[in-house]
This record gives structure tokens, C-alpha cells and sequence, in this order.
């Protein structure tokens, strides 16, 4: 069966499974009909023996869809936040939909039997990180700007966020979530977010030479050699940042966390602060505990409890919280609807927050055996 839609393209050349990402014009943000194809071909080639290994790309808004210069630049900038806008006021159930689909995909990702090569060229943020960090092979190039930006928005850092930002090294992870400050190819693959940072001008050429391996064995050779050895040493000589420089991101609370921010007198160190008195309040306390509880989870169990967050920051019954009211529908508003970039935060200062604010964030609304995500192992 062809799953292949306008915005996602697919086919089988030489054995590899090749998906584009082809929604240039809104940096290829993953629509509900989008995941819903990716699911599908995923699934329909894992078990498809003519099928040996997948790669995945994104486009950009460059020359005309499907001309070589519209190729690479642009990966994936998240999920529709339009639609998930539009939908929570709407009271529309496919919000529902497709986060329970987006993380089932992410989880499929994670665990696919198969070599999955993402060319994260460009943006790679939220949703985007979801279909790439699963990946078996990560390529990350000097184009690459990552992040996971959802406090900004009033949201968290999903799709396995919690899973592997806080498996970065030291705090580094607690870091990105909290602030959604944007990395390069380098810092990635320090952090343990990339594998191998390679020149964008490549990029045509590997995905060109992924299709002509033939065999399982001899395309496990081609990316230790013309990948991995290849680039090694330009990837090595620009990885080098120090986790030292976020131990402040390890402390007990966000409070405490921007305190000594402010009290480090250090410029970096200021601008996180400042960042962070930008972000939702609420927010960042729900995720730095996210990421705390994420560190000893297995990615099923961090997925269900991203499920049961997100349900929580749409439909937040516990602060009487609903539709417009929502601190993510606040966020998106001021963002990418009204576009005034002044959110109306609830609670507005971080001192405001209470643990009876936050705790019933991570209680389940449903049992463990009407779980949207049950069955994750």
C-alpha cells in the first residue's frame, strides 16, 4: 500500500526506504495527516523484506518542490501548533489524535529493527527531534539549528524529550528543556544529540551513495567508513563544550536554578536567566521534573507520562483550566497567532508556583489499561 501524501514523500530505491518531508513553507511542521503517513510507511517497511534500511530528509522553501536546491536545509521545525491552536478552542478530538499518534511513531522510531538514517539539516526542533533522535544514525551539519523550544509556548519538551535530553551529559539536559535555547551540528554531538557533523554540500552525496549499497552488511560498512571514519576529525575538533559551564541547571529548583544564574555575574549565565524569566512559570517547573523522573524511566513509561502531560497542559481540570484559559493556548496565541510575543503567563511569577500546581500534572487521568499508550513496551 502507498502511504505517500503531498506533504510526505516516499519510495524504495535500492533496498532503502527514502522519506522527504515536503512542507517547505511551514518548515515542514508535522500536520496530523503527516504523522499519520509516517506511521504508516514505517510500519508497512519494517515488515517488507525488499526493504533494508530507511533514510529521512526535510525540504526547504529554496528553488521549485523537488528541484535538487529544495533539498536539505530544512528537517523539521515541531508539530502544527496552528492546528493544535484551532483544535483546543474547537474542542476538536484529533488534538488528542495526534499526540497519541505522534509518540507512538516516536516510540516505533526508537525501536525500528532497521538502519534509520536522519539527515537533520536546518531546523530540527520539537516534533523533529521526535522522528530523528530515535535514529540509528544522526547526521547533523553546520546548517543545524536544534532545540526544544516548548516552554516558550507554554508546553514541555515531548515527543521522548524527557527520555533524551536527560540522558544529556551533567545538566545539560535540564538546560535545553528549560530554556528551548538553540544548539548547533557541534554542541549536538557533544551532548550526545547527533552523531556526526558533516559539511551540507555532502549531504546530496551520501543520500545518493545510502541507495547503492545492495546489503545490510556492506551499507553497515559504508556509514562506518564514508560517514563515521570519514568525518571523525572535523567532528571531534568542533565538539567540545563544557557541562560544567550548566552545573547551576542541577540544582533543587527552577528558583534556585535562575538565582544562581543572576548571582554568577557571567554573560551566558545572564542571558539563561533572562530566557528563563520569559518562559511560562508553571511550565518550567513541570519540566524540570519531567526531566528528573525521565532520568530513570524507560522511554515507554516516559512517553505515557508525556501523554498524560500534555493532556494536562490542554485540558488542565485540576487549576479550572481549559481552551483559551489554557497556558498553552496562551502561549501559542502570543507566538504564532496574535503574534504580540506578550503571553499573559498563569501564575506570572515563578514564586507564585505551587507543588499543588505541579503534582497533579503527573497524576494519570486514565488507568493503567485505558492508557492511550498501553501498549508501549
Amino acid at each position: 500500500m502507498n502511504h505517500d501524501i503531498a506533504e510526505v514523500h516516499t519510495t524504495v530505491a535500492g533496498g532503502i526506504g527514502l522519506i522527504t518531508l515536503n512542507r517547505p513553507k511551514a518548515l515542514n511542521a508535522l500536520s496530523l495527516p503527516m504523522v499519520q503517513a509516517l506511521l504508516a510507511t514505517l510500519r508497512a517497511w519494517r515488515d517488507d523484506p525488499a526493504v533494508l534500511a530507511v533514510a529521512i530528509r526535510g525540504s526547504n522553501k529554496i528553488g521549485r518542490p523537488g528541484s535538487p536546491e529544495a533539498l536539505f536545509g530544512g528537517f523539521c521545525a515541531g508539530g502544527d501548533i496552528r492546528f493544535f491552536h484551532q483544535a483546543a478552542l474547537a474542542g476538536d478530538a484529533a488534538l488528542d489524535d495526534f499526540f497519541t499518534e505522534e509518540y507512538t511513531l516516536n516510540h516505533l522510531i526508537h525501536n525500528y529493527p532497521k538502519p534509520y538514517t536522519a539527515f537533520m539539516d536546518g531546523i530540527v526542533m520539537g516534533g523533529g527531534m521526535g522522528i530523528s533522535q530515535g535514529a540509528s544514525l544522526r547526521i547533523v551539519t553546520e546548517r543545524t539549528k536544534m532545540a526544544m523550544p516548548e516552554t516558550g509556548i507554554g508546553l514541555f519538551p515531548d515527543v521522548g524529550g524527557g527520555y533524551f535530553l536527560s540522558r544529556c551529559p551533567g545538566h545539560v539536559g535540564e538546560y535545553l528543556a528549560l530554556t528551548g535555547d538553540t544548539i548547533g551540528g557541534d554542541q549536538a554531538v557533544a551532548w550526545g544529540l547527533a552523531d556526526v557533523c558533516v559539511p551540507s554540500e555532502a549531504l546530496p552525496g551520501l543520500w545518493a551513495e545510502l541507495q547503492t549499497q545492495g546489503s545490510p552488511e556492506r551499507l553497515q560498512q559504508w556509514i562506518a567508513t564514508n560517514v563515521i571514519a570519514k568525518y571523525a576529525d572535523s567532528t571531534r575538533a568542533t565538539a567540545e563544550f563544557d557541562v560544567e559551564d550548566y552545573a547551576a541547571f542541577g540544582l533543587g529548583s527552577v528558583s534556585s536554578i535562575v538565582a544562581a544564574l543572576e548571582a554568577s555575574g557571567t554573560k551566558p549565565a545572564r542571558a539563561m536567566a533572562a530566557t528563563l524569566r520569559h518562559r511560562s512559570p508553571l511550565m518550567l517547573h513541570v519540566v524540570l521534573e519531567q526531566v528528573r523522573r525521565a532520568r530513570n524511566m524507560t522511554l515507554a513509561d516516559d512517553l505515557r507520562m508525556e501523554r498524560d502531560l500534555v493532556q494536562h497542559c490542554f485540558y488542565t481540570a485540576h487549576l479550572e483550566r481549559s481552551g483559551h484559559a489554557s497556558e498553552t493556548v496562551e502561549g501559542i496565541r502570543a507566538l504564532a497567532i496574535d503574534k504580540d510575543y506578550k503571553p499573559m503567563w498563569n501564575p506570572a511569577r515563578l514564586d507564585h508556583v505551587t507543588a499543588a500546581m505541579v503534582e497533579p500534572f503527573f497524576v494519570s487521568p486514565w488507568s493503567a489499561a485505558t492508557h492511550p499508550l498501553r501498549d508501549l513496551v
